[in-house]
């Protein structure tokens, strides 16, 4: 009986300093930023159909924009995103390309809001305007939360020794959020002077 538990107790302490408690927390770290990620998305979600209903009433010519936004939004809504799908590479892609095709319709939204000035003279509209907007800030801080939380774990898991522990374990590193044209972001301005400017 002594025997199992001074096992135990070597057990718990090899396992205390190799990094796997670090580990456990740094992951458990990263599923809570990646929740507030999802709740500010949520949020952003649950704000577009009272956009989309303003903007109709005012601009009823533009129905394939409030479709874009309409259908953007329905993508979005059909992929389940939770703590273990953000450790699906895949998934995130898809998640992450769904909520740009969002962000890009409701982008096209607000131009073409610029169109109707009783629109934009709406209280509604402004509130809602500036409630997205805010959103929109909350999304970018709750994503920058999350890719922070996934740089110190992935550091973690990857450094000597505790990358011995991980494989023991099987704890891989998990997938951040990728910029979807980074080859074009990575590309120098073309700057061009035509002879006009001179």
């Amino acid at each position: 009986m002594w025997k199992k538990f001074v096992l135990a107790f070597m057990l718990a302490v090899s396992l205390g300093g190799c990094g796997y408690n670090a580990m456990q927390s740094q992951d458990e770290a990263a599923n809570a930023a990646w929740s507030e990620v999802l709740n500010q998305y949520q949020r952003r979600a649950d704000l577009i159909p009272n956009l989309v209903k303003t903007v109709q009433g005012y601009a009823k010519h533009e129905k394939d924009v409030l479709t874009q936004v309409t259908e953007a939004r329905a993508r979005v809504g059909s992929i389940h995103m939770d703590a273990d799908s953000a450790g699906d590479e895949g998934k995130m892609k898809a998640f992450s390309a769904a909520q740009s095709q969002l962000g890009s319709a409701l982008s096209r939204l607000l131009v073409v809001s610029e169109n109707y000035p009783q629109l934009k003279a709406d209280q509604s509209f402004r509130d809602l305007q500036a409630q997205l907007e805010g959103t929109e800030n909350r999304i970018a801080l709750a994503r920058k939360r999350y890719i922070d939380s996934v740089q110190h774990y992935n550091s973690t898991v990857r450094s000597f020794p505790n990358n011995l522990t991980a494989k023991m374990f099987n704890l891989k590193t998990r997938p951040n959020f990728a910029v979807e044209n980074e080859k074009a972001i990575s590309a120098p301005p073309q700057v061009s002077f035509d002879e006009q400017g001179k």
